[in-house]
């Protein structure tokens, strides 16, 4: 037997050592938390699917006004970050801070 080999026997044994404890785990008790009123419930009523698939294709997103409505917003918020970037400072603002700072 080879080192190789060795290595992968000690790394299965290892394995199934550690995942032999989760197959004995016990699973919760789910029926414990349904309550009395859930189990005397009637079933839910089957309803014909074409009326769901028609509420869901008319709540689509509309790819052409969503398009345009991105291209306005981005047109604002470039104008603004245009207006932005000028100085903070008048001239007269600047000069006395330059002369603050000799």
């Amino acid at each position: 037997m080879t080192f190789g080999m060795k290595r992968r026997a000690v790394f299965a044994f290892c394995l199934f050592s550690l995942t032999l404890p989760a197959a004995c785990t016990q699973f919760p008790a789910l029926d414990s938390r349904t309550t009395p009123e859930l189990f005397a419930a009637d079933y839910p009523a089957l309803v014909p699917i074409d009326p769901l698939l028609t509420a869901a294709h008319a709540g689509q997103v509309d790819a052409v006004a969503t398009q345009s409505g991105i291209e306005a917003r981005v047109a604002r918020l470039k104008a603004r970050a245009a207006g932005l970037r000028g100085s903070v400072l008048s001239g007269a603002e600047r000069q006395r801070l330059a002369q603050g700072l000799r």
